[in-house]
């Protein structure tokens, strides 16, 4: 069954075609079939969604998807969360109904993330222990992505300086040939990115990590 929201996406405009003329033609009838794709977007953390969400506003149909094995003090995981809706909360509220931002957590799984970095402890920060780290996150997207009926996923990972872009794309378009989705695979720091993020993380007042998540980072 659509939701309101969905109906309202895909025949938009409806009204003016046919206004304008008792016949549609077919190319008309197909853009106004067309709906936007729904992309579940992996999110780190508030701050790091913040931008994103911004830019990708009106073009897709945003679901953020927080999930951070990597975070294995509860009680910081749970700081970022609470950033996360915070932020997703006050967002929705400025804008139109259309675009809302929708919230999915995944479970609080820590024991993962040391198991996938077994052996890595002292690898420096942005080697093998990180992709190990991507990887894992980006999988559980895709994975969480093709079972909850999404076309499309992402991650606001790429808006960090400190994260490498290539790597990830790389790994984001390996899981989308594996499980027939689309890599939204968007340097997110470009154009002002990462910059606009803590711009917008001051104005809505949200809590600001001072390193990645994982015990090794801090």
């Amino acid at each position: 069954m659509k939701t309101t929201k969905e109906k309202d996406c895909r025949y938009e405009g409806l009204e003016e075609i046919t206004q304008s003329s008792p016949f549609i033609r077919l190319d008309q009838l197909n853009e106004v079939r067309k709906s936007r794709h729904k992309l579940l977007l992996h999110s780190c953390c508030g701050p790091c969604s913040t931008a994103v969400v911004e830019r990708l506003t009106g073009r897709f149909d945003i679901t953020i998807f927080f999930y951070n094995p990597n975070i294995n003090d509860q009680e910081e995981y749970e700081k970022r969360r609470d950033a996360q809706l915070d932020f997703i909360e006050k967002y929705n509220d400025r804008i139109d109904a259309r675009d809302r931002i929708a919230y999915l957590e995944g479970p609080f799984e820590p024991e993962l993330f040391v198991q996938a970095s077994k052996g890595m402890e002292e690898e420096p920060e942005g080697g093998r222990r990180c992709t190990s780290c991507f990887q894992l996150r980006l999988e559980k997207t895709a994975e969480t992505a093709k079972m909850s009926g999404f076309d499309t996923f992402s991650t606001t990972l790429s808006v960090s300086p400190h994260k490498n872009f290539e790597l990830i794309h790389k790994i984001g378009m390996q899981l989308g040939m594996r499980y027939a989705l689309s890599f939204l695979g968007e340097d997110f720091k470009k154009q002002g990115g990462y910059q606009r993020s803590i711009e917008l993380s001051k104005e809505y007042g949200l809590y600001r990590q001072r390193f990645c998540g994982c015990s090794y980072a801090k």
